[in-house]
């Protein structure tokens, strides 16, 4: 595995930044140079999502030019990768190698144990595109699960979705609060201080509800508490 090239997501890149350092800090840590092509945009998730093919077109066009020649591409989304790499081949762009961060860790590089330390209650929330798109399975809980410190609970329904979905949480706000309220209730009845996830949007949504009821817990990414070390702790990022 020769050139590795981190995509960001729009997301991350604007409002979450240090989930994409976590990245690069993780697996520079593991041996690997990480590239981050200054010309990579929006996957086109959205537009596609909402009806706009022709404009999400463009953007996976544009994706698979940029991304050109890299052995591996590396995301800290679930829903980003899941539509790099299942929708992008629909609209005549496919071709490049995109991996959520947990598949590429246990799958490519072959590890769960990353050396992270990270000493506190956590519970872990699969989102859908993960789940049900890209089939990462267990590949987050057993990164977690060899995190020295880490305390896991299980989170009580954790299957069910938080109720974000993108646009369907403005289209359809009624219905994405009455489920990110039983998301919520799942998560407190864990008890854990740390709520991590692999996508940063179900993190936002969740996070968002749980910060109005000053719940005390902390949406964290997991690529920030695998990055995380004894000797490079995890700090606290606003959200």
């Amino acid at each position: 595995m020769e050139r590795i090239a981190l995509f960001a997501t729009c997301l991350t890149d604007t409002l979450y930044p240090a989930t994409a350092r976590a990245v690069v800090r993780l697996l520079e840590r593991l041996g690997r140079a990480v590239e981050f092509p200054l010309d990579q945009t929006c996957c086109g998730q959205m537009h596609f999502n909402t009806g706009y093919a022709a404009h999400a077109e463009g953007l996976a066009r544009s994706f698979a030019s940029v991304f050109a020649g890299y052995d591996a591409v590396v995301t800290p989304s679930g829903s980003c990768a899941g539509m790099a790499r299942e929708v992008h081949p629909k609209l005549g762009a496919g071709g490049v190698p995109v991996y959520e961060l947990s598949e590429f860790l246990v799958d490519v590089l072959g590890v769960t144990d990353v050396g992270a330390y990270f000493p506190h209650r956590v519970t872990y929330h699969p989102t859908c595109h993960s789940l049900r798109v890209l089939g990462v399975g267990d590949k987050p809980l057993a990164l977690l699960r060899a995190v020295r410190g880490l305390e896991l609970v299980e989170l009580p329904l954790a299957e069910s979705c938080c109720g974000f979905g993108g646009t369907f949480a403005l289209k359809n706000a009624d219905t994405s609060t009455a489920m990110l309220a039983d998301k919520m209730r799942c998560v407190l009845d864990t008890g854990a201080e740390v709520l991590t996830s692999g996508d940063n949007s179900c993190l936002m949504h969740i996070g968002g509800g749980l910060s109005r009821l000053r719940a005390g817990v902390r949406p964290v990414h997991l690529a920030e508490i695998l990055a995380s070390t004894e000797e490079d702790p995890w700090a606290p990022a606003t959200r």
